[in-house]
């Protein structure tokens, strides 16, 4: 048996001791995204004890750990009162490690990226319910903040309902008490998981492709909510509300985000909610952006999609109507279209299609954000007028990538009275060979004064008319008919 000398024994217990008693409190966790300031930095602030070492002087230095930014140690001051506190600026990128010392002893932060933080909202759309097959995989530069408030590698499914640290996420047992999934119950449910593929990670993904820039996700929705669940009158909540709990997490996360992604509308798409939808999306915009202290913080969000059901509600239509209209009255603000997306059920999109989502998602915010240093797009096509033209009735679209498209027979337009009836006069649907930008429909009746254009009408049209960049025309409509 070896035998460690007692005089090294001794030698060592101070270290060890010190060790021991020099530690990190406060400051970012292993894995964490720190959203970056308008000069692309960072402050790294640490903070921690140092028992009975009062005046010894504090080093910092930072790390990349793929090479980048090898950093000397520079002077943090000294410990005082058995505690420290020190920082240091990073740059976008990472990852890094960040080290204190002290009397030869180092502690550390590793894993810490500097880029962007996006919020995840909405309903189950924005939670994913895709089937878990052939998902977005992990990109190293993409970590999560997720619903159990720990960093890590961000990995499909992002949202963990059951095991979330907010109660409003809980599910309800027999009684009606919410309780938080743990231990065995939770690792069952994880492991038997077949759906919840959502579009944040191929966001995430494709921007990190184009910009370099890491991410950081806040997966925050929650399927089957309405505006009213997630209103901000209900902030004082705090985790026994969606809008309190999103706001605690960014909070957490560091206070600052550069967007949001969001999806919701269908709950609102009723009889008894939709005359409402506009002006509650633009209140809790408003919100959000004031309660985080950023009046121009980004807002990009999803048109909802299809809907198979027997339920042939106009409200649907008017709640997608009102999103599109939303994009002119809320400021930093974008939407993409999804109803010509295929779906893994009745009403949510499916794994493929949501990654084609994320990268529509993707094109808005690299054109905002990066414009004059990433190749971006356009935002994708958006009706301005619909014109007779003798037996033709030309539609025109601004905003287009390159040419309109569609695989096969275009389709998804209806021309209907001014009562709102559907009227049988469309034969034929063909892309102008002049103006790429414009679709030209022949008519095979006579238009009635007072008759308007739709595109998507109802809850499940087919609709594909895209630009080449695949970004799908919107639904619309009423639109006025032009003579």
């Amino acid at each position: 048996m070896f035998l460690v000398p007692t005089a090294l024994v001794f030698s060592l217990l101070p270290r060890l001791a010190f060790a021991q008693s020099f530690a990190i409190t406060s400051g970012p966790a292993t894995d964490q995204v720190l959203q970056r300031d308008e000069a692309g930095k960072a402050v790294v602030n640490l903070s921690g004890t140092a028992l009975s070492l009062n005046n010894k002087p504090l080093e910092i230095r930072a790390i990349g750990i793929n090479g980048v930014l090898p950093s000397d140690w520079a002077p943090a001051g000294k410990i005082a009162a058995d505690k420290w506190s020190a920082k240091i600026t990073l740059p976008t990128g990472g990852p890094y490690r960040v080290e204190v010392r002290s009397n030869n002893i180092v502690q550390s932060v590793t894993n810490l990226l500097v880029g962007d933080l996006w919020v995840l909202g909405g309903q189950s759309n924005m939670e994913g319910v895709g089937n878990l097959i052939d998902v977005e995989p992990p990109h190293g530069l993409v970590h999560s903040f997720d619903q159990s408030d720990q960093w890590g590698l961000a990995q499909e499914p992002l949202h963990n309902l059951p095991g979330a640290a907010d109660r409003v996420h809980w599910r309800k047992n027999k009684e009606g008490i919410a309780l938080r999934l743990e231990g065995t119950a939770l690792a069952e449910f994880i492991a038997n998981r077949k759906k919840g593929a959502g579009l944040g990670l191929a966001f995430a993904a494709e921007m990190v492709r184009r910009t370099g820039v890491p991410i950081g996700l806040l997966p925050c929705a929650h399927g089957g909510t309405s505006m009213d669940q997630w209103s901000p009158d209900l902030r004082d909540k705090a985790g026994d509300s969606l809008y309190g709990a999103t706001i605690r997490r960014v909070k957490l996360a560091g206070g600052k985000v550069r967007g949001m992604l969001w999806y919701q509308g269908e709950s609102d798409a009723n009889p008894n909610a939709a005359s409402g939808f506009q002006a509650k999306f633009e209140r809790l915009v408003a919100a959000f952006r004031s309660d985080l202290g950023d009046p121009g913080m980004r807002f990009y969000y999803v048109q909802v999609g299809r809907y198979v059901n027997s339920q042939n509600q106009l409200e649907w239509n008017e709640v997608q109507e009102m999103q599109r209209k939303a994009e002119k009255t809320i400021p930093q603000s974008g939407m993409v279209a999804s109803v010509d997306l295929s779906l893994d059920d009745a009403i949510h999109i499916g794994t493929r299609d949501q990654k084609r989502l994320g990268r529509r998602l993707a094109n808005l915010a690299a054109i905002d954000l990066f414009g004059t240093t990433v190749p971006g797009v356009r935002r994708g096509p958006r009706p301005v007028s619909a014109k007779l033209d003798g037996s033709t009735l030309r539609v025109t679209f601004s905003d287009v990538n390159g040419r309109l498209t569609s695989q096969g027979r275009i389709s998804g337009f209806s021309i209907h009275d001014s009562a709102g009836a559907p009227i049988p006069a469309i034969f034929q649907a063909t892309f102008d060979h002049v103006n790429h930008a414009m679709v030209v429909l022949h008519l095979g009746a006579k238009i009635p004064d007072g008759a308007t254009l739709r595109y998507g009408f109802g809850k499940d049209p087919y609709c594909n008319v895209r630009d080449q960049a695949d970004m799908a025309a919107p639904v619309f409509g009423p639109m006025v008919i032009e003579r």
